[in-house]
């Protein structure tokens, strides 16, 4: 595989939200999408979901509680736990999970 500019490649996706898969790493898919300023409905997984903010802010409701996560930050969110995208996040997000297939 070759050197992947995060931010070039986010921001060249069709739609925000839409997430392209970048690779695999063990039993965990590495993806990277743009964010815009639009919430996202509340949802939960089966496994743990690591949430790695390359430049903008993610702003997350985790079990009912405001949860900011900046550049150069990491967020995991259990598995099982509750989790919405407020309006405001923007920027790009990396996101690791167990693969589909």
């Amino acid at each position: 595989m070759s050197v992947v500019n995060l931010v070039a490649t986010a921001t060249g996706l069709p739609q925000a939200w839409s997430s392209r898969r970048l690779g695999r790493v063990g039993a965990a898919c590495v993806k990277v999408l743009r964010m815009d300023e639009l919430p996202v409905e509340e949802e939960s997984h089966g496994a743990d979901e690591a949430l790695l903010v390359i430049d903008g802010r993610l702003e997350l409701e985790v079990n009912g509680t405001p949860v900011s996560v900046g550049a150069g930050e990491l967020y995991v969110v259990a598995a099982g736990t509750v989790h919405a995208v407020r309006g405001g996040s923007h920027g790009t997000l990396v996101i690791v999970e167990p693969t589909d297939d």
